[in-house]
Formats: C-alpha cells, structure tokens, sequence
C-alpha cells in the first residue's frame, strides 16, 4: 500500500477500512445491492437504462432482449449497446452505441447481459462512463467486478433478473 496508513474496523459481519494518509472510508459492501427495499430504492430513481449485451429483434425470444423491450414498455428509455450485431444501428427505435463512453449524458443503470466471465472486459469502459448502478441479470455474477464496481461507488445488483423485480416490487 506504498507508505499510505490503512486501518481495517471489523464488526459484526461487515467492515470498513480507513485509509489514513488520503483520508478515505472505503466501505464498499454498502454499493452492493441485495435486500427488496434497496432494489425498490434503486428502481425507484431509474430513469435511464444502458443494455449491455442487448439482443436485436431477430432475437425478440431471449431476455437480452425482451427483458429490455419491457422495460421500455413500462416508461424507462433504453440505451442499446450490443456486443454482438455490427450491422445494428438501432433497437428497440433508439440509436446503438458501441461503447458506454460514447453515451451522452448519465446512464441511472447498466443492464448487463453478458456471461460473468465475459464481463471484465468491459471495466474499464464502465468505470469511465461510471453509471449510478450496474445490474447483472439473472444467472450473472462476478463477485471481484462487482467489489471493483462498488469500491468506485457505483451500486451493484448480482444474479437477479430486472424485469422479474421490477414486476414484483412496483
């Protein structure tokens, strides 16, 4: 840790570590999103929804896909970013971005579908664009991109699917 001061507080189950010589509480579990309450929280100031991994209409069966086509159904604008489909240039009638740094403007969640092994690739353009949450689909969880995501304050929700919560928890 390079000559910095650290202290580690243990309680109970959590912690927080203390970095003295830039004065910094990193309690980082706390961006880690889990409970019905804090996912309601989250959805509840949720406007805007990048879609990592979305599918395009030839696709309308799988949930990369319909999951997003919902959502939009139910008023959140839907920002496409697809992997995959070179030849899209829209989804869902919204334009396709190819990065999440060329979004204009503030992206309120990241949907990610996109296999957990899959998803560090992708990092290092989250965390320059630096959306309020990042939400990994039903099935998808990478507890260290997760912890990385979180420590930058960015809150995270691991294997649950968005449209199922939002269906139960409106």
């Amino acid at each position: 840790m390079n000559g910095e001061f650290w202290e580690i507080n243990l309680f109970n189950s959590s912690f927080t570590v203390h970095n003295f010589t830039t004065n910094k509480v990193m309690d980082w579990q706390k961006n880690i999103i889990e409970t019905d309450e804090e996912i309601r929280d989250l959805l509840k100031n949720t406007k805007r929804i990048a879609v990592l991994g979305i599918k395009t209409e030839q696709q309308a069966f799988q949930p990369a896909f319909y999951v997003p086509q919902y959502m939009a159904s139910v008023g959140f604008e839907i920002i496409p970013v697809p992997v995959y489909y070179p030849e899209a240039t829209e989804i869902l009638g919204q334009k396709v971005y190819r990065k999440l740094t060329d979004i204009p403007g503030e992206i309120d969640l990241l949907n990610v579908f996109r296999r957990s092994n899959d998803i560090p690739p992708h990092v290092e353009d989250i965390l320059a664009k630096k959306p309020k949450a990042v939400w990994f689909q039903s099935g998808i969880r990478n507890d260290a991109v997760a912890e990385t995501l979180a420590e930058e304050g960015i809150k995270v929700v691991q294997d649950f699917c968005l449209m199922v919560e939002h269906r139960a928890l409106r």
